[in-house]
């Protein structure tokens, strides 16, 4: 009432106290095969290549063989991480290879396409980097040539096994917090590095490259809830990186709402905050950056905090193969499957189309880059 003094409890002005109570024990390792060893082929080794086969090695699988364009690249990487690996230059020596069951292809999504497609008619499981597809329909012409030949094709989602962003998927499927009501992400970091690099020609690289993580996890956390989404996208003051760096996008949920805030040309203090609210709790993970975050669980039995074992580099990497590996071995698909994979590429596209367009865009509109 007026002139009343505000009662803390109901303007939230502080919180409610709760009891600590032990975390309870979710599956968010990285998976794995139990028995299945298939012998991998490694197409492109370019930079990202090195995690991919950092993990691979520490999960004790097999890398038969190392191709890229530039053959220095692959012998470089096969001394470093697979010293029995095979190098070549050329893919066809890969694709035809007998003995190599499943194909990791790392090129640019343009380069990647034919390849993808080469890998599956050749009769290879495929892991594709992300992002999958520039075009939702090739993406799904893809996933009709793996299904019809019985091969199992999953993108490189490596976010999904960050410790933390898995920790908080699998409580969410748990039940722990009930139904998802919102989800808001805020990054603040220095992505100026892209400087000088082929990145820095990616006009939607925050929205597109860097945020795919994040629309990924929004979706397996909400799983086609998501109805449209507003976005823009600025430079900073003072960047030196040609393209936006600054990006935040509102979704509209059915039956809730979501946020995602990226602030990347920031040259100090450095902060990584994702929020998941539910019916019945929510969850909280905060650190300065996303190697170190921790993940706080509430509910109305008590507040809980996991200790988190791994790091997004490479538990994300070891987690995208071991999945597909698992998925094969128990013939289902895949987790990070690029049929769920598209959902996620929808929800970057409508974002994308937003930040160009001003306007509000229905996720699955806009079926490709550009339009």
């Amino acid at each position: 009432m007026t002139g009343s003094t505000p009662d803390p409890d109901t303007y939230a002005l502080r919180s409610g106290e709760v009891p600590d109570l032990p975390a309870p024990d979710l599956p968010y390792l990285p998976p794995g095969p139990r028995a299945y060893r298939p012998r991998i082929g490694l197409i492109g080794a370019g930079g990202i290549a090195a995690s991919h086969l950092d993990a691979y090695g520490a999960a004790g699988w097999e890398v038969a063989a190392i191709c890229n364009r530039t053959r220095s690249k692959a012998e470089e990487r096969a001394r470093t991480y697979a010293p029995q690996a095979r190098v070549t230059d050329s893919v066809d020596d890969v694709l035809s290879d007998p003995t190599i069951d499943v194909v990791d292809v790392t090129p640019h999504p343009a380069d990647r396409l034919p390849i993808l497609e080469a890998a599956l008619r050749a009769g290879k499981h495929v892991l594709s980097q992300k992002p999958f597809v520039l075009d939702l329909d090739k993406g799904e012409r893809l996933i009709r040539l793996a299904d019809d030949r019985g091969l199992r094709l999953a993108v490189n989602q490596n976010g999904r096994w960050a410790p933390h962003l898995a920790w908080m998927r699998q409580a969410v499927r748990a039940g722990l917090i009930g139904e998802v009501v919102s989800c808001h992400v805020a990054i603040h970091w220095n992505h100026g590095w892209i400087a000088g690099t082929p990145f820095e020609r990616v006009e939607d690289l925050i929205l597109y490259d860097f945020a795919i993580h994040w629309f990924d996890f929004l979706e397996s956390v909400t799983e086609g809830r998501a109805r449209s989404v507003f976005a823009t996208s600025a430079r900073a003051r003072g960047q030196a990186a040609a393209v936006p760096l600054l990006a935040q996008v509102l979704v509209r949920l059915d039956g809730g709402q979501a946020s995602l805030a990226f602030d990347g040309a920031l040259p100090l203090g450095s902060r990584d905050t994702t929020f998941v609210g539910g019916t019945r709790g929510s969850l909280v993970s905060d650190g300065p950056d996303l190697g170190t975050q921790s993940v706080t669980l509430t509910t109305a039995e008590g507040r809980s905090r996991p200790r988190l074992h791994g790091e997004w580099f490479n538990n994300g990497f070891r987690g995208a193969m071991g999945e597909l590996l698992s998925a094969i071995e128990d013939g289902r698909e895949p987790e990070n499957g690029a049929r769920a994979n598209l959902r996620s590429l929808a929800l970057a596209f409508a974002a994308i189309a937003s930040a160009r367009t001003g306007r509000e865009v229905a996720v699955g509109e806009t079926r490709r880059l550009g339009t």
